[in-house]
């Protein structure tokens, strides 16, 4: 029996069930199931929260970041085939993404002490043929963006993990940025969903349009577009929701630091830098010898913990014809190996930290 989840959805279910309940109701009595006015209002509601003039719902997060690379090649006259820059340590999705799009992957390694993008490497990376920078703000930390803007190519922030991160009082500072809202991210939905926002209005209309098969007008379709509509019964979900997102980082920010003392001088165990208010802390991140011994015994122990990513993007075997092979990024491959993500939740107590903490030093032996 799991004694501490890796992550409880029934707890904040709780605190938003009424609001999404009468949410609900409200759909069905109108029957707006599709672009509703609920799908409208979060949109503005999101867009309002980031700081940024425009927000467009989507039907989930890998979505967003096709269509956001597909509006900046189309708004750019960006031809088939431009490489984009990306980090090897990421989820699937983000690679994926730059293929639906049309464009060839060209991965960098990690930054060793947060794993982030190395903005020297991408920098080198950079060549008359790219068409786009896609760092990730991995585990709830920002990516080096201030290192990316100004190397020339319209930087895409992959924005999954980082909803409600913010640098300099700014949420986002590329051309356009891309958020999942799958249930387990710090802004959740009850299924799939996703979300661009920018500050450009043309970005954000390309969205629109390819987010609902290239039209704005019933039967008039301005260009090649796609069905990847934003549901308004999630977006029920995620307003609720986003009236307590800063209150839950809050937490998350304080399980943080109680994990950082409770863990502080287990021997082999390597601790996240600490962020202050910039880091969400999606994910809380550790690296330790033996990571699948390690995670196993936790696991017997009550403890959930899960591994993100146990396989960097260019060992995957979808990605081969990339022509790389072990070796090639040697700081993500490293972190592959130990990297284990421990319960990380707005609703965490004290007590089940403990409880973690004390299985990691038995699993550790």
């Amino acid at each position: 029996m799991t004694e501490v989840p890796f992550v409880d959805l029934a707890a904040a279910h709780a605190e938003v069930d009424r609001q999404v309940r009468a949410g609900f109701d409200r759909v069905l009595a109108k029957c707006a199931f599709v672009q509703g006015p609920d799908v409208a209002a979060f949109e503005r509601e999101y867009a309002h929260f980031n700081g940024a003039p425009h927000a467009v719902g989507l039907a989930n997060g890998t979505d967003a970041l096709e269509l956001a690379l597909r509006a900046l090649f189309h708004t750019r006259g960006t031809e088939p085939g431009a490489e984009v820059v990306l980090p090897a340590n990421t989820f699937v999705a983000t690679a994926e993404a730059v293929v639906r799009a049309g464009a060839r992957p060209v991965l960098v390694d990690a930054e060793p002490a947060d794993l982030l993008m190395d903005a020297d490497l991408a920098a080198a990376a950079v060549t008359p043929a790219t068409g786009a920078i896609v760092p990730v703000h991995l585990y709830g930390r920002l990516a080096p963006l201030e290192r990316l803007l100004h190397l020339g190519p319209p930087v895409l922030e992959d924005a999954a993990q980082s909803q409600g991160a913010a640098r300099d009082g700014r949420h986002l500072t590329g051309a356009i940025a891309a958020t999942s809202f799958y249930p387990g991210k710090n802004l959740g939905a009850y299924g799939d969903a996703g979300a661009v926002v920018t500050g450009s209005a043309e970005l954000a209309r390309t969205v629109r349009l390819l987010r609902d098969h290239g039209s704005e007008r019933k039967y008039e379709h301005e260009i090649v577009g796609f069905n990847s509509r934003l549901d308004t019964l999630q977006a029920v979900v995620l307003r609720a929701k986003l009236r307590r997102l800063e209150g839950w980082n809050e937490q998350r920010r304080a399980a943080a630091a109680r994990y950082a003392e409770l863990l502080a001088g287990i021997p082999g165990v390597v601790l996240p830098r600490p962020a202050g208010e910039e880091h969400v802390w999606h994910l809380y991140v550790v690296r330790v010898p033996r990571r699948d011994e390690v995670a196993a015994r936790m696991g017997e122990l009550g403890i959930g913990v899960g591994i993100h990513y146990p396989v960097p993007v260019h060992l995957q075997p979808g990605f081969a014809y990339l022509g790389h092979g072990p070796g090639d990024f040697p700081v993500a491959e490293a972190a592959a190996e130990r990297i284990l993500s421990l319960p990380m939740f707005p609703q965490i107590t004290e007590d089940q930290q403990q409880r973690v903490a004390d299985a990691l030093r038995k699993a550790l032996g």
